[in-house]
């Protein structure tokens, strides 16, 4: 049995407003991501899989409305949510994903199904919908995503006439309506925030998986697909390399095929873990423009966190240690 078991998270990235930091808000996400981290801890030590551990962590941050993802998804366009999520079995190389799915309460569980009980990796929309339905997943009113916070971000994006990363729009939000705080529930600035939250786990029995979320980008246009669902962009795992997860400005991290980048750099540079995704997050996607940042581990068990943005909700527990969490650098 592998001693080296761990589990790993992210809840977006951006740019933190320091003279708004609100001790209450740094408490909720850190209360947030330290509950996520303790499910999969337990679900580790028990002897579950990767798979399972990062399925039920990124269920959870869907569940919680501080997130980019599920409950917390932001608006389209059209005043609706449209939903991606996708999940990679390192042991296998299996991978499910769905995207632009409004009325699956949980896309992860979805994707899961995708890689579990399908001969396919990704469906998209209605097809997405009616495979979810025909598992017996559960199904909400798209309405069932609104929230107060989002909605605000959606009408001044709409003003402004463009899409806004999901975390860039808040302050905006706020600022308009004249509080004195621009962020007072977030610690890192909702108008320059990317919005996807995700998973990597090694378990105990030396296997590793991952596994990404979203709701997208404020008023993007329906239909609009960003890296999270994409294998080798937004998510990937492979035993024989890493596990990654990815956050940030999609169309960028898709480029560069970010998330499989750091396994490539693995096998056939020969480099490590923290090297590989150092080179992808601090040299590579900036040279594009590409901001945000990404979780991964390896087989060993070591766990990296980059992102060149000022600050990343982000956390890991191994077993038998205390939860690690945090917001900024």
């Amino acid at each position: 049995m592998n001693a080296n078991a761990v589990i790993a998270i992210h809840g977006g990235a951006g740019t933190i407003l320091r003279a708004s930091m609100s001790v209450s808000a740094e408490t909720e996400y850190h209360a947030a991501l330290n509950a996520v981290l303790s499910a999969g801890q337990r679900l580790l030590g028990d002897g579950g899989s990767a798979l399972d551990a990062v399925s039920e962590a990124v269920r959870l941050l869907e569940d919680c409305a501080l997130f980019n993802a599920g409950r917390g998804a932001v608006y389209t366009a059209a005043g609706t949510h449209e939903l991606d999520a996708a999940i990679m079995d390192g042991r296998t190389l299996d991978a499910g994903a769905v995207c632009c799915v409004k009325r699956v309460r949980n896309p992860i569980l979805a994707a899961r199904r995708v890689l579990e009980r399908s001969g396919h990796v990704l469906f998209t929309g209605e097809g997405a919908e009616a495979f979810a339905a025909a598992q017996g997943l559960e199904f909400v009113d798209n309405s069932y995503f609104d929230t107060d916070t989002r909605y605000r971000q959606w009408q001044l994006a709409r003003g402004l006439q463009r899409p806004m990363l999901d975390h860039d729009a808040a302050t905006l939000a706020a600022r308009s309506s004249g509080d004195k705080d621009p962020t007072p529930h977030e610690p890192i600035d909702p108008n320059r925030k990317f919005g996807t939250v995700g998973a990597v786990a090694l378990d105990r029995h030396g296997h590793l998986a991952a596994a990404t979320s979203t709701g997208g980008v404020t008023n993007k246009q329906v239909g609009r697909v960003g890296d999270s669902p994409l294998i080798g962009a937004g998510c990937y795992a492979d035993d024989a390399t890493c596990a990654v997860s990815t956050t940030g400005s999609g169309e960028m991290f898709i480029r560069m095929v970010a998330a499989y980048d750091v396994a490539a750099q693995m096998a056939y540079r020969q480099v490590s873990l923290e090297e590989a995704a150092y080179d992808v997050v601090m040299n590579r996607l900036p040279k594009i423009d590409g901001r945000g940042g990404l979780v991964a581990v390896d087989a060993r068990g070591n766990v990296t966190l980059p992102f060149n943005t000022e600050g990343m909700y982000r956390g890991f527990a191994r077993l038998g240690e205390a939860p690690v969490t945090a917001i900024y650098r």
